[in-house]
């Protein structure tokens, strides 16, 4: 199990879904991955916090501008949103909203990268974040996925000193992992050729699940869209899916350790 009390700057920390049907996603993902969803009421905007067996795992909020497409959200701890703002603006990217205090939470800020992608800053208060991750029904994994991978390294290494390792990935290309001094904290990969033009780049969240087969069952029956059917990567067997008010999202069976 591992519990996350201190994410250090610079770490992937939250995430949450902007939906148009607060019911509905609720249901589905409590369905899917055993969350129960807390509505913090209207001073909140009736943003839910779920959690399994009293551990944050995730938010689940309404969207908060008209147009805005239902998505997962990430969002990247930081010492001070506010410098952050001033970095990304100096990197090339923009800024959607923010910094702002979310009551005594924390202060956060969303902005699209210098290649399109919408990301969070999250400057914690008293809500540091996951409260789990790599574990069954919480975080396991934030992937960008852009058609220009050499200009979001230079702007993620100027907004959170994040390193850039790329390695080949047969016929897939190459893979980058995001490092924060000698820790993997996200991946990205360049947006294959197939998909529409359209499609901006985006970060997509990976969630934990003891069967991936299972999980992808379970999902199609409370109304998910399977993009990617399970397949075997290295780190273990994932499936890409859409829930039922169009955000994408993730699950990933994480391969047993090798015994030596």
């Amino acid at each position: 199990m591992t519990e996350t009390p201190n994410l250090p700057a610079g770490t992937p920390s939250w995430v949450d879904l902007g939906t148009p049907d607060l019911a509905a996603s609720v249901a589905f993902y409590s369905g899917l991955f055993g969350w129960n969803a807390v509505d913090l009421g209207p001073d909140a905007g009736h943003y839910h916090m779920c959690d399994l067996d009293g551990l944050n795992m995730a938010g689940i909020g309404p969207l908060m501008s008209e147009g805005q497409p239902p998505a997962w959200l990430t969002y990247v701890n930081v010492d001070d949103a506010d410098a952050t703002v001033a970095k990304v603006k100096k990197a090339g990217g923009t800024v959607f909203a923010g910094p702002l205090d979310v009551m005594e939470a924390g202060r956060m800020a969303v902005f699209a990268d210098a290649t399109g992608a919408a990301l969070g800053a999250w400057q914690p208060g008293r809500h540091p974040g996951a409260d789990l991750v790599n574990e069954p029904g919480s975080i396991v994994w934030n992937e960008l996925s852009t058609r220009d991978t050499e200009g979001a390294k230079a702007f993620y290494a100027a907004v959170f000193g994040w390193g850039a390792h790329t390695s080949p990935m047969g016929d897939l290309g190459a893979y980058t992992e995001w490092q924060l001094g000698d820790r993997t904290v996200g991946g990205m990969m360049e947006t294959p050729a197939q998909v529409p033009a359209e499609v901006p780049p985006f970060w997509l969240t990976y969630f934990g699940v003891g069967d991936c087969d299972q999980a992808v069952g379970t999902a199609s029956a409370l109304g998910a869209t399977v993009m990617q059917p399970p397949m075997d990567i290295p780190p273990g067997r994932f499936a890409l899916l859409v829930d039922p008010v169009g955000a994408m999202f993730a699950v990933l069976a994480l391969a047993a350790p090798a015994t030596p």
